[in-house]
């Protein structure tokens, strides 16, 4: 029993460093009010014959808190990477604009007044962006770009709207896409730090691709991280996290080697039920359509996730039709009634936390010390050349309001 308590205390004091670690770095807000919301957000985006792009950003910012932070006077935009020129605002709303690295990559754009409560502010902008795409990514003689939208962590974005040019595309993904002419478009709303990635295929001679530009993984170091004292630091953390990951690990390779790794496929299905106009500006909604041609609102009414022993009432009649669809995919049950399919590993039998605890009671038992294991997560893990930042709004990066410097990976 005293080699246990022992234990358990050495690995206490080991984890001091980053219980003040995880501390320092957690946000400091202590209400739920939110102070923006953004209306419509859209990306036009074409590829120039140098095979860098045109995008071209139109957002619609709504004050909804100019007491807590004070009024909105500047904000900052999550951009693909540093590889950013030809800045120019497109309204007059921008006093200045300019490339913004504290972070991570952005633009900030300073307004030409304080804007408070109830006001809306419509941002446009434009730039040439390069390193955005992968060649043979994929298949041998194709092209990929990727992209992902700055995303605003504490914000909710009622219609995202990505316009993509489509001359000389073969692919493009996520297949819900809608087409108009001369691009294709992607409509969708994002929670709060959500994200939302689209990927657009060429062959490799569709324009002048630089093999030499494939895409690269970068972590942008901060000055601060270099002084001794920080070194110090990191090496004392590092100390105290490696008991755990060994811990970890252990419990792993030991649940990996039970009955209860293997996961299954599960189908999930949602119903999309769309107002049959829009409730913005009374615009019939087009067969098809997630947001209003008109004014960009969007136009799903209400999401309901179906259990296939619980269909709910009101859609019996179609119980039949919707447990057929087992294939990813979009399909119609009546002209505003739509079910959406998706597919998702289920966890196996034994899950990884119970097999855990029991791997740690044993022990116990047994005289060792007590054990636990820590999950980690990635602030912004992103695979292709894409917007690994967050936005934000006057006054944060003083105050770190909204944590926006935890987000330090993005692409060279």
């Amino acid at each position: 029993m005293k080699t246990g308590y022992r234990s358990f205390f050495i690995k206490l004091l080991l984890s001091l460093p980053v219980i003040f670690c995880l501390a320092a770095l957690l946000p400091m807000r202590g209400y739920a009010q939110d102070l923006d919301e953004i209306s419509y957000y859209s990306v036009l985006v074409k590829v120039n014959e140098d095979a860098t792009l045109d995008m071209t950003y139109s957002i619609t910012w709504k004050v909804l808190d100019s007491t807590t932070e004070g009024p909105l006077t500047w904000v900052k935009i999550g951009v693909p990477n540093q590889h950013i020129s030809n800045i120019e605002p497109l309204s007059d709303c921008i006093k200045s604009i300019s490339y913004y690295n504290v972070g991570g990559s952005y633009v900030r754009i300073d307004l030409d007044r304080e804007y408070k409560k109830g006001e809306i502010v419509t941002m446009k902008f434009r730039f040439t962006q390069d390193y955005m795409y992968q060649m043979d990514m994929k298949k041998e003689g194709e092209t990929v770009y990727q992209f992902t939208p700055g995303w605003f962590d504490e914000i909710k974005v009622d219609t995202l709207g990505i316009y993509w040019a489509d001359g000389k595309v073969i692919d493009a993904s996520p297949a819900d896409y809608e087409t108009h002419p001369g691009c294709y478009v992607w409509y969708t709303s994002l929670d709060k730090g959500e994200k939302y990635t689209v990927s657009v295929t060429y062959p490799n001679d569709a324009f002048a691709f630089d093999e030499s530009k494939k895409i690269k993984k970068s972590i942008y170091i901060p000055e601060f991280m270099t002084r001794p004292a920080f070194i110090i630091f990191a090496i004392a953390v590092g100390l105290g996290v490696g008991c755990f990951i060994l811990d970890y690990f252990i419990c792993l390779f030991k649940w990996m080697a039970s009955s209860g790794f293997k996961s299954r496929k599960k189908i999930v299905r949602t119903i999309l039920e769309y107002y049959k106009k829009c409730p913005n500006c009374g615009a019939a909604r087009p067969e098809g359509k997630k947001a209003c041609p008109y004014c960009g609102t969007n136009l799903i009414k209400k999401k309901t996730k179906i259990e296939e022993s619980k269909i709910p009432q009101r859609f019996s009649e179609y119980k039949d039709e919707i447990l057929s669809k087992n294939k990813r995919g979009t399909y119609s049950l009546s002209s505003d009634t739509y079910v959406h399919v998706t597919s998702v590993m289920t966890p196996p039998k034994v899950s990884f936390s119970s097999y855990m605890q029991t791997y740690s009671s044993s022990r116990s038992r047994g005289g060792g010390g007590s054990s636990s294991c820590a999950h980690s997560s990635c602030a912004c893990a992103c695979a292709c050349a894409c917007a690994c930042a967050g936005g934000g709004r006057a006054g944060c990066t003083a105050k770190d309001f909204y944590n926006t410097n935890l987000k330090l990976i993005y692409f060279k």
